[in-house]
């Protein structure tokens, strides 16, 4: 490892944001081999900037995030703390041992545990300004790679979607394993995600559904193969612009995501609300069991009706995104 050694009162500060993401198709049978389509949100962002603390010594660093009512220094988090390792994972990539004195401010405006990538987000957006803070700026594949390994705290056991299309900040056709696929898309469509308000246990979900998988994997490995044909049949419609035929996938998806006990009547209800508004079809995003649910919009003007239905349904946020615009 080496020291950096920088005058810190030269050092500029430096902002990075990242977006926040839903997931389209295939969330929980990505992380058994399935395709998923995720897409960036953009009106939503994690923020991080980093400032040089002239009057600190070397290697301390203060971080402060309102969020979560954090104002401490660094090494007063656990080894394991989520921010933490984010820093010491960007100053090993950099094969840095300490960094000058800095002080680093997160915000966010993207919902925590809701299914739209917070952490991930979060994540990126340090990994970021900080490794462009001390003049080295990682590459999109290595930050994505640093910003995997946190997801791991938060879900357990992550697919690597959230990380890669908040990293690329495109629509991408995701498997695990293999080279990132970004999306065409053939024609914008509009999505209305309404969020229930209840925390998302993605963790818990994920470890659950693979409890259930191991005690029976034909079932499960069916779940996942329909989830991922009709995954597929979605890249398809988005390609060639055939965007109403995403509705009744949507719904489908759904049914499958409902059968593998990871929806809830929250979601179910906002589903219901945003049909009889008009949306063309809906499902659940992320991890489910809370958090967000998405509607396809039948064109942009819609999605009005659907978002105050979903308002009326019991939905504590709701958000308009139009990919491919």
């Amino acid at each position: 490892m080496t020291k950096i050694l920088v005058k810190k009162e030269t050092m500029p500060a430096f902002t990075a944001s990242a977006p926040g993401k839903i997931i389209l198709f295939g969330e929980h049978a990505v992380v058994y081999g399935r395709p998923a389509i995720a897409v960036p949100v953009t009106q939503v962002r994690a923020r991080a900037v980093v400032k040089a603390n002239p009057r600190g010594r070397s290697g301390e660093l203060r971080i402060q995030a309102a969020e979560i009512d954090l104002d401490a220094p660094l090494d007063s988090l656990s080894k394991q703390h989520p921010l933490r390792r984010t820093v010491q994972e960007t100053l090993n990539a950099l094969s840095v041992s300490i960094a000058p004195a800095c002080m680093l401010r997160i915000s966010s405006t993207i919902p925590i545990a809701s299914g739209l990538g917070s952490g991930a987000a979060v994540s990126i957006a340090v990994v970021r300004a900080f490794s462009a803070f001390l003049g080295y700026p990682l590459p999109d594949e290595r930050v994505s790679a640093i910003a995997y390994e946190i997801e791991k705290l938060y879900h357990g056991t992550p697919s690597g979607i959230d990380n890669t299309v908040i990293t690329y900040a495109r629509p991408v056709f995701f498997v695990r394993g293999q080279p990132i696929e970004r999306i065409k898309i053939g024609a914008p469509f509009t999505i209305v995600i309404g969020d229930t308000g209840i925390p998302s246990p993605t963790a818990a979900a994920v470890g659950d559904l693979r409890q259930a998988w191991q005690a029976s994997p034909r079932h499960y490995e069916r779940l996942f193969d329909a989830v991922g044909h009709l995954t597929l049949a979605a890249r398809r419609a988005i390609e060639a612009g055939r965007t109403r035929e995403l509705g009744p996938l949507m719904d489908e998806n759904q049914t499958l995501l409902a059968e593998m006990d990871v929806s809830s009547p929250q979601l179910e209800d906002l589903m219901r609300a945003a049909r009889a508004a008009g949306a063309l079809g809906a499902k659940l995003s992320g991890g489910g069991r809370g958090g967000n649910m998405i509607a396809l919009a039948p064109e942009a003007g819609s999605a009005e009706k659907i978002s105050l239905a979903l308002q009326d349904a019991g939905a504590v946020h709701t958000l308009v995104t139009t990919v491919g615009e």
